[in-house]
C-alpha cells in the first residue's frame, strides 16, 4: 500500500503521522455525520411498509446483501486510486450503502424506543472504538496475526447469514455476541495495520476501513440492545 510520493506511517515523522491520523480520524467523522443525515432523509421519504418488505421479503434481503457486498468491493477499489476525486466518490457510495442497508433496523429501532437505543448503542460503539484505538497505539502491539482469524470469520459469518436469510431462522444472541467480537478484531487489525502499512496520502482508505468495522461493530450492538425488548 506504499505510494511513490509518500512514506509509511510508522517512517514518517511525527509532525507528517499526527497530520495523518488527523485526516484520517476527521474523515471516519465526516463519513459517520454523512450516514446520520442520508439515513434521516431516507427514514423521512422511505415509506414504512417498504422498509418492513425490505426486513420480511428473503429474497429482497439476499439481493440487498449481494448489492451491498458488490458495492463494497468497488468503493474499496475507488477510495485507493491514485485520483483523489475518485476516493472521494468511493467513500461516499460506501456511506449511502450503510445508510440503505441500516435503513430497516433503524426504523425498527425507532418503532421501538424513538432514539433511546440508537443513541446506546451509539455511545456503547464510541467507547468501545475509542478503547480498541487506545489498546492499539498505547501497547504498540502488531495485530497482524488476526487477520487470518477475521477472514475466516468473516466468511462462516457471511455463510450464516445468507442461510438465514434464506431458511428464516434467527441467528440469536449469541451470533451477535460473536459479530461484535469479530468486530472489535477487525477494529484492532485495521488500526494496526493503517499505522505500520499504509502511506501517509492513504487517509481516505485508511478512514473507509475504520467507518465499515465501526458500521459493524454499530449494527450488532444495536441487535444485542434490540433483542432484549
Amino acid at each position: 500500500m506504499n505510494s511513490e510520493n509518500n512514506v509509511i506511517v510508522s517512517y514518517a515523522t511525527d509532525v507528517e503521522r499526527a497530520a495523518f491520523f488527523k485526516k484520517t480520524y476527521s474523515h471516519v467523522a465526516y463519513a459517520i455525520l454523512g450516514f446520520m443525515l442520508v439515513e434521516a432523509i431516507l427514514l423521512r421519504i422511505v415509506p414504512v411498509e417498504w422498509t418492513m418488505y425490505m426486513m420480511s421479503g428473503k429474497y429482497i434481503w439476499l439481493f440487498i446483501i449481494g448489492l451491498f457486498w458488490l458495492g463494497s468491493t468497488m468503493t474499496d477499489k475507488l477510495v485507493f486510486h491514485p485520483d483523489r476525486n475518485k476516493q472521494y466518490l468511493g467513500l461516499g457510495l460506501y456511506v449511502l450503502l450503510e445508510a440503505i442497508i441500516f435503513l430497516p433496523m433503524i426504523t425498527i429501532a425507532v418503532l421501538y424506543s424513538g432514539s433511546e437505543m440508537i443513541i446506546q448503542a451509539a455511545l456503547i460503539t464510541l467507547f468501545m472504538f475509542s478503547g480498541l484505538t487506545a489498546v492499539v497505539f498505547m501497547t504498540k502491539t502488531d495485530f497482524s496475526f488476526l487477520r487470518t482469524a477475521i477472514t475466516i470469520g468473516g466468511f462462516v459469518a457471511l455463510g450464516i447469514i445468507v442461510v438465514g436469510a434464506i431458511f428464516g431462522f434467527n441467528l440469536g444472541l449469541w451470533f451477535s455476541v460473536g459479530m461484535v467480537a469479530l468486530a472489535s478484531a477487525s477494529i484492532l487489525y485495521q488500526t494496526s495495520q493503517i499505522k505500520d502499512q499504509f502511506s501517509t496520502d492513504q487517509y481516505v482508505g485508511a478512514s473507509l476501513q475504520l467507518f465499515a468495522s465501526i458500521m459493524l461493530l454499530f449494527w450488532y450492538i444495536l441487535r444485542i440492545l434490540m433483542s432484549r425488548k
